[in-house]
């Protein structure tokens, strides 16, 4: 049976449920296989000794999205090399490849979980109504393990990014 949890995320005012874990700092970050935009599988177990940037957002299509996409893509960029930067999102991978395209960022591994939203269910950021991810970021350390782990109350608010890079540059 999936957990659900309440009071956690709201969307434009309305209450949502997230379903799955409640992880936290300090917790292993579930293994994931998800699909690139070349539906190549990719797994957090790839990623094994770097830091990792997992930006989840609900579809790269939509204006706050993007904003948190390309605000990580440009702080990543003045970061060493042994950090790697993820997006999630239900979006199918070839509609991940061509928002790639049209907005010219390349740093970023895009990854859906459109199939099984097992990732979604994992990570506890499903949101049961749409069936799409909710506005989070998790950070995992070199070891697999959760450093931050920041879901946004307001779907449709960004994230703390300075929060977030903070994390990265005490990790590095």
């Amino acid at each position: 049976m999936t957990k659900e949890k309440t009071g956690v995320v709201q969307m434009m005012g309305k209450p949502m449920t997230l379903l799955g874990p409640a992880l936290k700092e300090g917790d292993s970050a579930p293994e994931f296989i998800l699909l690139d935009n070349t539906l190549k599988p990719v797994s957090l177990n790839d990623s094994t000794g770097k830091i990792r940037l997992i930006s989840i957002v609900p579809s790269l299509d939509t204006e706050v999205c993007a904003i948190q996409t390309e605000h990580f893509s440009k702080a990543v960029s003045r970061l060493t090399d042994n950090v790697v930067f993820y997006t999630v999102s239900m979006d199918l991978p070839f509609a991940q490849k061509r928002w790639l395209e049209e907005n010219e960022i390349s740093n970023v591994i895009t990854l859906s979980d459109f199939n099984s939203a097992d990732f979604g269910l994992k990570f506890g950021v499903l949101l049961k109504e749409l069936r799409l991810l909710t506005r989070a970021v998790v950070v995992v350390d070199q070891d697999n393990k959760i450093a931050n782990f920041q879901i946004v109350p307001e779907i449709t608010d960004e994230p703390n990014y300075s929060e977030i890079l903070e994390t990265i540059s005490n990790l590095n």
